[in-house]
């Protein structure tokens, strides 16, 4: 892949660069201060550092007990072997062993399951002693039992596997072992903070932002699995949220999501506005879009026409109150006494526009609304002005995001993320100023892809669709060197788009790695490995990358002994649990992100990544029209994509097959008597 070159100071040239950590001891006695004198050394040089090595690689020996791997920044690690080191196969969050490795000896197992092209990760204890500088290795991840395989795209049910145990997982630890449930098991025992355990904290709140997250992540397990005990949670938790957290204008024009619910000893209260710190007392908007994200994937699959209509109405909400229609956008923020935007209580938030505001309208909620709505359900006409709402938003939002994103100085690689009313850009605001999140910048190129797929089906949206891409591809280019942790593997959290440090990569706090951005990275390079055929000179890189950060997500992001997610890690991989990290539950992690990795990866991989003999991959999806409904089809299209590429292969209602010939554009007729039962649709990538 030819990208933007780095000059950046390399592992070679400096030998090492090590996480030095100083202790320094200061005695009080009152107002004394006793110092040491500084001694000179005494000759003995010796430096020790854990470290993480992700590479491919280049040459083995079986004699030396040797690795050199490659890794992606270019450099050279040659690794040595020991008595203690302790081969083992990626594993997922079930925490199975799927290693049976027979050569007992580091040279058999060499020669077994080490081969040149193959990608490894290593950890081991790195010493420098004067002209001596050694790697001895004490963990070798294999992303597979074969050399050159990875178990996340061979074995066709791991993202299943980790979805579900997810899912279960969150469900026994809010509400025990049962496997029914009712709006009555949300209000007793529903909570937004859990602790590193899954278990309550003090905090009490239930967050509507969070329970819709929750029910997004089991629509999307459900989904995958046809699981009852998904689709009832996910049920509940809809009905809960709908009474609970529900506020419709007097005229029945607009739906508003409240905050939270909070009981106290004696009595309980409605919270209105938000209370996160960016947002405090306001209405910030995406927190209402977030409200829908449980909502839309849930509608998908039940297509029940209450849950639709607070939908729509939700959304002539952000058309009301939040959009800009003279010069394009949504506003941040409006004022939860004036529902202003340029309420002067705002502050800092006053008339501003972001990221959230704007893009989050994308994954959350439309991106699935358009999939459910287009084409119109048959027996619903009187969907189609809401329909064309929706596309309507898609393209306004999107054009938006393609052309007021990126920073027009091609120099800097990162997007702008904050705007004043006039699309100035705001490099000011609060902790962010000028800097930019990774993540971001991944999940826009994620989802332009996304809608050029889409346009891709409309002839007269094709041109605009490659315009969509090559903003992407840029984006993809630009974060696979200055996004990426090259060497240990990952995505970076947050950097300064202006670095003052005299690199081309400044930190503003730390090298971290977050679990959300894990999920932009490898959602943006699958689907642009699947896109690359579109480009002028198309590139093989998109996968490797895709792969990478599969791998370290796979290896250091899942909690095997909780069966969750690791909020942050440091750069080699370790868990950083200070603070709010170390929650399970909380205002900024539910049951979202990693629920939409993979739900979409499983897809995406199904869809876009060869099998080994070249045939295509098919995967299946499950749905469960409620017996309230009051449309006569339903649309199955999992994701946008382009023409040709997906076709369905079959369809059985509770069991029973269903002819396939009448299926037009991924929608599949329905009766009554389909009402009320589970509807399993296979399908087949046609294009690989």
């Amino acid at each position: 892949m030819k990208g933007p070159e780095m000059k950046i100071i390399t592992r070679n040239k400096l030998k090492r660069v090590f996480t030095l950590t100083v202790l320094v001891i200061v005695l009080f006695s009152g107002a004394t201060v006793f110092s040491a004198p500084v001694k000179k050394s005494d000759g003995f040089n010796h430096r020790t550092c854990f470290g993480t090595v992700m590479g491919v690689v280049q040459n083995v020996s079986e004699k030396d007990e040797t690795i050199t791997l490659k890794s992606r920044n270019g450099d050279l690690t040659t690794v040595h072997l020991g008595v203690n080191t302790v081969f083992e196969v990626l594993r997922n969050l079930d925490n199975l062993v799927a290693d049976v490795l027979v050569p007992k000896d580091n040279a058999g197992r060499i020669r077994e399951y080490v081969k040149p092209g193959q990608l490894l990760v290593v950890q081991g204890i790195q010493q420098v002693s004067g002209q001596i500088d050694r790697f001895d290795v004490r963990q070798v991840y294999l992303t597979s039992r074969t050399p050159g395989n990875f178990v996340f795209e061979d074995d066709g049910n791991w993202w299943i596997k980790q979805i579900s145990n997810l899912a279960n997982e969150w469900l026994d630890d809010l509400f025990g072992e049962g496997r029914s449930y009712a709006p009555d098991h949300f209000a007793s025992s529903y909570r937004t903070n859990l602790n590193f355990l899954g278990k309550a904290t003090d905090d009490g709140i239930q967050e509507c932002a969070t329970l819709s997250r929750l029910v997004y992540g089991l629509s999307s397990a459900y989904l995958m699995t046809g699981n009852e005990r998904y689709f009832m949670a996910a049920r509940a938790g809809v009905e809960y949220q709908r009474q609970t957290f529900r506020i419709l204008s007097h005229d029945g024009k607009h739906c508003f999501w409240a905050y939270g619910f909070r009981k106290f000893s004696h009595n309980s209260r409605l919270i209105i506005p938000s209370q996160n710190k960016d947002d405090l007392g306001s209405l910030p908007i995406y927190e209402q879009i977030y409200a829908l994200a449980g909502l839309t994937q849930y509608y998908r699959i039940s297509l029940d026409p209450s849950v639709l209509e607070d939908i729509r109405l939700t959304m002539n909400t952000f058309e009301d109150y939040y959009r800009d229609p003279a010069l394009g956008g949504y506003y941040s923020h409006i004022a939860d006494h004036s529902l202003r935007y340029d309420d002067p209580s705002l502050g800092s938030n006053q008339s501003r526009k972001n990221w959230n505001s704007i893009g989050d309208h994308l994954p959350a909620y439309l991106i699935n609304l358009v999939l459910a709505l287009d084409p119109v359900p048959q027996g619903r006409s009187d969907l189609g002005d809401f329909r064309d709402l929706c596309l309507r938003m898609l393209d306004e939002t999107t054009s938006t995001i393609a052309g007021k994103f990126p920073d027009p100085d091609p120099s800097i690689p990162y997007v702008r993320e904050r705007f004043h009313s006039d699309w100035t850009p705001d490099f000011k605001w609060g902790w962010q100023k000028d800097r930019g999140i990774i993540g971001h910048n991944l999940k826009i190129a994620w989802n332009l892809i996304r809608v050029a797929n889409h346009y891709l089906n409309i002839p007269a949206k094709r041109q605009e669709a490659f315009k969509l891409f090559e903003v992407a591809r840029k984006l993809c280019v630009n974060m696979a060197v200055y996004g990426l942790d090259r060497f240990h593997g990952g995505v970076f959290d947050i950097v300064e788009r202006h670095p003052e440090n005299g690199l081309p990569i400044d930190f503003p706090w730390s090298n971290t790695k977050e679990f959300w951005q894990q999920e932009q990275g490898i959602l943006a390079y699958l689907i642009m490995h699947g896109a690359r055929d579109l480009a002028k000179s198309p590139s093989d890189d998109w996968l490797p990358i895709a792969r990478e950060i599969s791998t370290f997500w796979n290896l250091f992001f899942l909690d095997r002994d909780n069966a969750g997610v690791i909020f942050r890690v440091n750069d080699m991989g370790v868990p950083v649990l200070q603070g709010d990290y170390n929650k399970k539950g909380g205002h900024a992690i539910s049951g979202y992100h990693a629920f939409e990795l993979n739900y979409l990866a499983h897809i995406y991989i199904r869809s876009y990544v060869k099998h080994d003999n070249g045939s295509g991959r098919s995967f299946c999806l499950y749905f469960r029209p409620t017996n309230e409904c009051a449309q006569k089809s339903i649309n199955v299209l999992p994701d946008f994509f382009r023409p040709g590429a997906l076709e369905i292969v079959d369809v059985t209602v509770n069991g029973v097959s269903r002819d396939t010939k009448s299926i037009r554009d991924f929608q599949i007729p329905l009766d009554s008597a389909d009402f009320g039962k589970t509807l399993r649709v296979t399908f087949r990538a046609s294009k690989l």
